[in-house]
């Protein structure tokens, strides 16, 4: 049997230069993110969100991107949620993206805010049937008995709404408004490229500098 301390991987797909690369980072991301659709990885829209409660104890999940442009990132979920409660007591949080088949990470980190009732009444309409009812059935984080509990609670509002559920009042998207972005490259003998870009408020400009790995 292997031991997992044994395991090695050699990255030597690309490499990521400071004359190469973008000089917004949006655009680099852009470029990335269509790669990774182009070479139909599974789920290139995944992201790890972290967000931090008020203990102090950072937390992690999934989400999936839906949009991005220069005002940030969005994706959509329960504002009930544990992670909602935590970004309503503390604003700030970070996103990864990992596309492991081309050995490239991107980590962006900035201030949440929730997106317009508009965007999210489009978004939500958008979304299958299924997805919609599903939206209203599950009060996400909290303690359910079982399974049955979201059964009983999709045919509830399955009868009650039939093929027209208005967007639940607690269900809607968030915008992450970054300040700092990463794009790791992975190299041979662990000589990653990494590149950080970040600016303040006050700056118009992004800030290029290269990370040691």
């Amino acid at each position: 049997m292997t031991s997992i301390a044994d395991l090695r991987k050699s990255y030597e797909r690309a490499e990521l230069s400071e004359d190469a690369s973008h000089a917004d980072p949006l655009e680099q991301f852009d470029q990335w993110l269509k790669e990774a659709l182009s070479a139909e990885l599974p789920e290139p829209n995944a992201m790890t969100l972290a967000t931090v409660g008020s203990n102090l104890r950072p937390s992690t999940r999934m989400v999936l991107i839906k949009g991005y442009d220069a005002r940030g990132l969005v994706w959509y979920t329960n504002y009930d949620s544990r992670k909602g409660q935590e970004l309503a007591g503390n604003p700030y949080a970070a996103l990864q993206f990992h596309w492991v088949e081309l050995e490239r990470v991107v980590r962006i980190e900035g201030q949440v805010q929730k997106i317009s009732a508009e965007e999210s009444d489009a978004y939500y309409q958008s979304r299958p049937l299924d997805s919609r009812i599903g939206a209203w059935a599950s009060p996400q984080s909290q303690v359910i008995e079982g399974r049955s509990v979201l059964v009983a609670q999709a045919a509830k509002y399955a009868a009650q709404y039939l093929l027209q559920p208005p967007r639940p009042p607690h269900w809607g998207g968030y915008r992450l408004v970054p300040d700092r972005w990463e794009f790791w490259q992975g190299r041979r003998s662990r000589l990653h490229d990494r590149l950080v870009y970040s600016r303040s408020d006050q700056d118009t400009f992004w800030g290029r500098q290269r990370l040691a790995p």
